[in-house]
């Protein structure tokens, strides 16, 4: 569905970011993986095949690094056509009431910068190649974009303002270029805590192994996959022009039906 294409690729050394790269790697796509962990990035493209992949080390916080590695993906694949701001950390779910407002501020300061402000300069890195290709941007958001409890108040805020800048962007960037997002449960991925509270090192596949495998009472399809590369299909038909061509400003939510929960302690029942 998408040979010919190159797409960008951030957070791509682990978790949901390398398995968007394989996935669009085995769609026929040439993949440019940014990773502010280059090795990382390295393992993944050496598991794809080596004229289809770019590995680059890349801080999506540092626009110099963003605009040196959209540079590199144009001098090796010649074009862009799909960008996937996607590189994040999370926020452990840690309340306002559980810390001073010395460290929320830090916190805040460091998951905005990576989480939105890292969205804002790829999206500013990479718009001018798109314009070119008529191509698309597909944003990784999160259930937090629209309810509470998938993070603590600055995750939560980090996801409302990205899905913001989706719709600014979408408005932005049209005709020539689509913008939309996919709004992602929780699955298991190597995704890391603020270093301002000591969790940067604290994965959050940790969190979800303490939870019986493939189940959530909580959300209407109990027995949701939560494993990375089954979240990868809305970005493969975003990333289309033939399947997705009219669609722009939409989010697609792949999180398990969160919205059709209702007032159930648990979703659904067995006599269904």
């Amino acid at each position: 569905m998408l040979r010919g294409q190159t797409a960008i690729i951030t957070g791509a050394g682990s978790g949901l970011g390398a398995a968007l790269a394989t996935r669009f790697a085995n769609e026929g796509a040439n993949v440019a993986l940014l990773d502010i962990d280059g090795k990382r990035a390295q393992e993944i493209a050496g598991r794809l095949p080596s004229h289809q992949t770019l590995a680059l080390q890349a801080d999506v916080r540092e626009p110099d690094d963003l605009q040196a590695a959209v540079a590199a993906t144009i001098e090796t694949f010649g074009k862009l056509d799909t960008v996937i701001p996607n590189a994040g950390i999370w926020d452990y779910n840690r309340s306002v009431t559980r810390h001073s407002g010395a460290e929320l501020a830090q916190v805040f300061d460091e998951v905005f910068a990576i989480n939105v402000k890292g969205y804002l300069l790829t999206v500013e890195a990479t718009w001018r190649e798109l314009v070119k290709t008529r191509g698309s941007i597909i944003m990784t958001l999160s259930n937090a974009a629209f309810y509470a409890a998938g993070g603590g108040p600055i995750y939560t805020a980090s996801k409302f303002a990205d899905r913001g800048l989706m719709l600014q962007f979408a408005y932005e960037l049209a005709p020539k270029v689509r913008v939309n997002a996919v709004a992602v449960g929780g699955m298991r991925t190597d995704l890391r805590g603020p270093a301002a509270l000591g969790l940067e090192t604290r994965s959050f596949q940790q969190t979800l192994d303490r939870r019986p495998a493939r189940s959530n009472p909580y959300i209407p399809l109990h027995d949701i996959s939560t494993e990375p590369e089954t979240f990868t299909g809305p970005y493969v038909m975003l990333a289309s022009s033939r399947e997705a061509g009219n669609i722009t400003g939409a989010i697609i939510n792949a999180d398990g039906g969160i919205a059709a929960r209702g007032f159930q302690n648990s979703a659904g029942g067995d006599e269904l």
